[in-house]
């Protein structure tokens, strides 16, 4: 199975999730998620998942100098955001209690919350 394709289900989550520790930047936002374990996000990836996020208002932008030079975007999530990654969480834990099962057998029941 390609990697891409899981991580593509799981990425906008991620992101909804680093913004949702506070207002950030995309390089932030990159190092925050290779520091997570994810290889690869680079801003071919990550800006259209920030797009897509800002289109539906699940974040906003603003534009500010940074203390390094040029102007930056700034995330910050909104209601709505924080509202669909409330769901992410609880349909992801779902889904993973489920595969686990699957393809580990035994499913570890200390680790359900």
């Amino acid at each position: 199975m390609d990697n891409a394709q899981l991580l593509k289900g799981v990425l906008e989550g991620c992101v909804l999730a680093v913004i949702s520790e506070g207002e950030t930047y995309g390089y932030q936002i990159i190092s925050e998620l290779e520091a997570a374990g994810f290889e690869d996000i680079g801003e071919g990836t990550l800006y259209p998942v920030l797009t897509r996020l800002d289109k539906n208002k699940m974040i906003q932008c603003r534009r500010a100098k940074s203390p390094l030079g040029p102007v930056r975007k700034y995330y910050s999530i909104t209601p709505r955001g924080e509202e669909a990654l409330s769901d992410l969480k609880a349909r992801y834990k779902k889904i993973t209690r489920s595969a686990e099962k699957l393809l580990y057998g035994e499913f570890d029941d200390k680790t359900e919350e």
